[in-house]
């Protein structure tokens, strides 16, 4: 009996033809290791560099208070919780952390979930319908997008930060039937750019729409104590969801989410992220309760970021670097982007950077749009001023060299 061989051919083929386009249009990337602490000069690759590119806004993720209450959660409970929160996974600690995080955000109650883009993306999608309609700037993070995709409900973009258009956008389904849910960032991500949040507010009580805001950049970083953009224009009371993050200035992991005690206990029935993962280890919840400790007890954190900040940027425009716009920046935190406008040479530009002993991660579409890539820069509350004066000494020497700067 002759023997019948099938070949069968690779489905997914297509993905290595779009590895290719990407390797020709050279924004291809590897990703790059990290060989000891999360740090403002640590190993990657097995290269030392100045870290340009962590969210570890106040140097917390070494913090010694925080190891020690990761420590101390773990001997206490163990290394995970076993189940999903809704089941057998609620331990008292995650009970204590979302408390902790309520009386900082001065709100009735916090839920916290798997990461940010999980809070972002699974309170969107339970909160609205297909008959609702989301008003949302047209920069705002990729999980308030796939946030909203999820709900199915209509969608309008306003231009970013545009309040008259976001008002036109507003006004356009002020008569329909469904809620209105407006919402942007508190800081964008990209641009390092502050959301005009109170006059937001003024269209959201205007129109009768629901005000959420992501803070995810902005928590640890503005208001009183790092408690964000809702305290730095003082709008408490104004905002009817506030998202924020476990993951960049807490120096841990996770995403809350803050408002009414009927929002969060809505959240434990349809927020499908808490509903179907795995609650936090202890260890990390302890970690985050102590970080919030560390928020409320050494302001002085935050003081030396701002400084930082404001040293690093006045000195890249020194040296006559794009960062956003050439007489007024648009960042106004410690997120500053080089524009290159090419994604190609953006990535070109972060790999030279990183032979010289700069980590900065290029950055090019889709992250940001067509002909607004850039090298993106975040200061640290730990970063010293001999470091910093080293990273701009080495930005200096190649962004000459790759023509992004005259000589």
């Amino acid at each position: 009996m002759a023997t019948i061989t099938h070949t069968r051919t690779n489905p997914l083929s297509y993905l290595s033809d779009q590895l290719h386009d990407l390797k020709n249009k050279g924004t291809y990337f590897r990703l790059r290791v990290l060989e000891d602490e999360q740090a403002p000069e640590c190993t990657f690759d097995g290269k030392r560099v100045v870290n340009l590119a962590s969210n570890n806004y106040l140097g917390l993720t070494t913090h010694p208070k925080l190891r020690a209450a990761a420590l101390e959660a773990t001997r206490k409970y163990g290394v995970g919780s076993g189940a999903v929160r809704t089941i057998a996974g609620t331990m008292k600690i995650h009970m204590e952390l979302e408390e902790k995080i309520a009386r900082f955000k001065n709100v009735e109650a916090s839920v916290v979930f798997q990461s940010g883009f999980a809070a972002n993306s699974g309170t969107v999608s339970a909160v609205l319908g297909k008959d609702d309609f989301i008003i949302s700037d047209e920069l705002n993070h990729a999980s308030i997008i796939d946030g909203a995709r999820l709900s199915k409900a209509k969608i309008l973009v306003f231009r970013h930060k545009d309040v008259a258009h976001a008002e036109e956008q507003l006004k356009s389904v002020a008569n329909q039937p469904g809620r209105k849910l407006l919402i942007t960032d508190g800081v964008f991500s990209m641009d390092g750019d502050i959301a005009p949040l109170p006059a937001l507010c003024d269209l959201a009580e205007k129109y009768r729409a629901i005000m959420m805001v992501d803070d995810a950049h902005a928590s640890g970083v503005l208001g009183k104590n790092g408690r964000g953009t809702i305290d730095h224009f003082g709008m408490h009371g104004r905002v009817d969801i506030q998202v924020g993050t476990l993951s960049k200035a807490i120096g841990a992991l996770g995403g809350y989410v803050c408002g009414t005690r009927d929002l969060v206990e809505f959240l434990y029935h349809r927020g499908r992220p808490f509903l179907f993962s795995t609650s936090h280890p202890p260890s990390v919840a302890a970690t985050c309760i102590a970080a919030f400790e560390v928020l409320e007890r050494e302001p002085e954190r935050i003081e030396r970021l701002w400084e930082n900040t404001r040293y690093f940027k006045n000195e890249l425009g020194n040296l006559g670097f794009d960062i956003g716009g050439r007489s007024t920046p648009k960042s106004e935190t410690p997120i500053t982007p080089i524009i290159t406008g090419e994604g190609r040479l953006a990535m070109e530009f972060s790999r030279e950077l990183f032979k010289e002993g700069v980590m900065a991660t290029g950055i090019a579409f889709p992250t940001v749009p067509e002909g607004k890539a850039r090298i993106r820069t975040i200061m640290s509350a730990t970063h010293t001023r001999e470091e910093l004066d080293q990273a701009l000494d080495v930005l200096g020497r190649v962004g000459k060299r790759l023509g992004i700067v005259s000589t």
